[in-house]
């Protein structure tokens, strides 16, 4: 699924600096949930996040990869603290 996803979005996270780094599809608190962790050399604003999320999901949609409903869960991959 994520070499789908990957191969779908192609290069429009570019102008954003991110990439996908892991994709998943599980039952969280009971709900399908599609996660999709983004990656970057610099630090991912909230703000970058909310943008990858509106370019995504219209291509995840058209893509129809999970029968389903779904929540799409977009958030950025963890740096370790910041001091």
């Amino acid at each position: 699924m994520k070499e789908k996803i990957i191969e779908a979005v192609g290069n429009k996270l570019d102008d954003l600096n991110v990439v996908i780094d892991e994709v998943t599809y599980a039952q969280i608190d009971g709900a399908n949930t599609l996660t999709v962790i983004l990656d970057s050399e610099e630090m991912i604003t909230l703000n970058k996040v909310v943008m990858a999320t509106r370019i995504l999901n219209p291509i995840l949609d058209k893509l129809d990869l999970i029968q389903e409903s779904y929540t799409l869960d977009v958030y950025a991959k963890s740096k370790g603290d910041v001091e």
